[in-house]
């Protein structure tokens, strides 16, 4: 039984929104000249004889509870990079279509409750496709009694 056929029986819905579904295929496969496009930097470290592995799946259920208010999160792949080691990062492929105010929080939220679960190493990527050509969101903090986070991602238009 396919996802779909247990949404039609049971009625439930998943963050999987109509409008996206075709941007989100076309990444899954072409994801190699995606990253090579939006993201050389990234793509050069990839190792990219060893196939990535799309695991939607488990970013929903890292994100689900996250009260961030209604989101569709694009790609969470994983893939093996160039550095002679064994270890994998998982990048995190956000294609936003609107300007909003909370996105940077969002992007954070997502990266680190990814590195939480997993205990690995997370890139965040956005491919920003909204009209505001000023409106470029890169980085995410906060200051609480002299203690302080600044996190950055990757952000293209």
């Amino acid at each position: 039984m396919t996802e779909q056929d247990d949404e039609r029986i049971t009625g439930t819905q998943t963050l999987n929104d109509d409008y996206d579904s075709p941007r989100k295929d076309a990444i899954e496969h072409y994801f190699s000249e995606f990253m090579a496009f939006y993201f050389p930097c990234a793509y050069a470290g990839i190792d990219w004889s060893k196939e990535p592995v799309f695991l939607d799946q488990e970013l929903r259920a890292v994100v689900q509870d996250a009260e961030l208010g209604k989101r569709f999160v694009d790609k969470l792949v994983r893939v093996t990079v160039l550095n002679g080691d064994e270890n994998w990062i998982y990048i995190h492929v956000e294609v936003q279509g609107t300007k909003q105010a909370e996105f940077a929080r969002r992007m954070f939220v997502y990266n680190y409750r990814i590195y939480d679960r997993y205990d690995r190493p997370v890139a965040s990527m956005a491919v920003l496709a909204d009209e505001y050509e000023r409106w470029k969101p890169i980085s995410y903090g906060f200051e609480v009694l002299a203690a302080n986070i600044r996190w950055s991602f990757q952000s293209q238009s």
